[in-house]
């Protein structure tokens, strides 16, 4: 069996093509990253290292990696021949991993099982987006392209934070991991990816993921970027801050409960989980990573506008959630394009445009006003 793997950084060499290689799979790794491709394919091993309470070292073989940009052709013959294709590369960059497949797929021979095809992205139905590109690309050419493929959303959870100088390519995450995945799409013939769950609704998975993980990782940079402090563990340990990213996880749990139905008691439970995550001094993550490309984190249908645009159209608390956003409008790094970015437009536009342009969100939303509030707050403090 192979595993075609887009994205062969720490995600995708800790957490993906880890469970792949555990599920039997020979591992290809696809970047455009020279120095790293190198550096995978100059070792016949690397070691996947949990630190924190319960965590082992796993050592993965069996792998090789491609220079995408260098030789596309090389990983369009190893889709045409793999049994399964994944992502771990941004869903901005779908894209510029789709012409790959579609080729693969051309050169795929009719009566192979289809190709299983899986985007593992913190965005909600990102292998649906990436079906849709390849879709586009294909033309009229897709009906008959169409049975070579089968493609699952998934859900994936698992911190991995920046790593400790000269690791080479072994990778430091933490113990606990979550990958769900749509069943219905594979008929009697799911992936073997151990530690995998298959679900028959995947969308109350991803969004308690998104809306808790990534909400709460978030919340807690932007809070403790204000605040002075460096890393996540630390500002969880500050009390005001701790309560902070508590009051907006618990606004998403009520989304949660009212629009999937989820148990009250599971979520807080969850949510327990993930701060306690978060906590784990082993893992020496920082506000400045967990917080790059605000822009993003700020846009219509990610971990703060999303979730609490919803909750203010059911009538819901919201407050806890847009005090996240006016943390996130102040989180100043220049090395993260994104915030010089968004600084520049907080001083270039007035509050009504930037909170159109930024959220997406339209003046009549009646989350509009509240995040228009922040805005002005925060253009206030800058002297606009």
């Amino acid at each position: 069996m192979k595993a075609v793997h887009f994205g062969a950084g720490n995600i995708g060499r800790g957490f993906v093509g880890l469970l792949l290689h555990e599920g039997g799979y020979e591992l290809v790794f696809s970047d455009v990253a020279a120095p790293l491709v190198d550096a995978i394919n100059h070792v016949s091993r690397y070691t996947v290292h949990e630190v924190g309470e319960g965590g082992r070292d796993t050592l993965v073989t069996g792998f090789t990696a491609i220079n995408s940009a260098e030789h596309p052709d090389k990983v369009i013959d190893e889709i045409a021949g793999a049994n399964v294709v994944t992502t771990a590369v941004g869903p901005t960059i779908l894209k510029f991993v789709a012409p790959h497949i579609l080729a693969g797929l051309a050169l795929r021979d009719p009566s192979s099982p289809p190709l299983q095809i899986m985007a593992c992205e913190n965005a909600i139905n990102a292998t649906d987006l990436l079906r849709d590109e390849i879709k586009a690309l294909a033309g009229d050419a897709w009906d008959a392209l169409a049975a070579r493929a089968v493609f699952a959303n998934t859900a994936v959870d698992r911190i991995v934070p920046a790593q400790p100088e000269g690791a080479g390519v072994d990778v430091t995450v933490e113990p606990f991991f979550e990958w769900a995945i749509e069943r219905p799409p594979f008929g009697d013939d799911p992936p073997n990816i151990p530690g995998a769950h298959f679900v028959d609704d995947l969308a109350p998975y991803i969004e308690r993921k998104l809306f808790t993980v990534n909400t709460g990782h978030a919340a807690t940079a932007y809070f403790g970027a204000q605040a002075g402090v460096e890393g996540i563990a630390g500002a969880l340990a500050d009390p005001e801050i701790a309560s902070r990213v508590e009051a907006a996880l618990e606004e998403t749990s009520a989304l949660l409960e009212a629009k999937h139905g989820l148990d009250a008691s599971s979520l807080a439970d969850y949510r327990a989980t993930i701060l306690g995550r978060f906590r784990n001094k082993a893992l020496p993550d920082t506000v400045w990573r967990v917080g790059r490309q605000p822009l993003r984190k700020l846009s219509r249908h990610e971990r703060f506008v999303g979730p609490a645009a919803e909750a203010a159209e059911r009538g819901l608390g919201v407050d806890a959630l847009v005090a996240a956003m006016g943390a996130a409008l102040a989180f100043d790094d220049t090395e993260d394009t994104q915030s010089v970015d968004l600084q520049r437009m907080l001083r270039e536009q007035d509050a009504a445009s930037f909170t159109a342009s930024v959220t997406g969100l339209e003046p009549q939303h009646p989350l509009f006003p509240k995040v228009e509030a922040v805005v002005a707050a925060r253009q206030a403090e800058l002297g606009v």
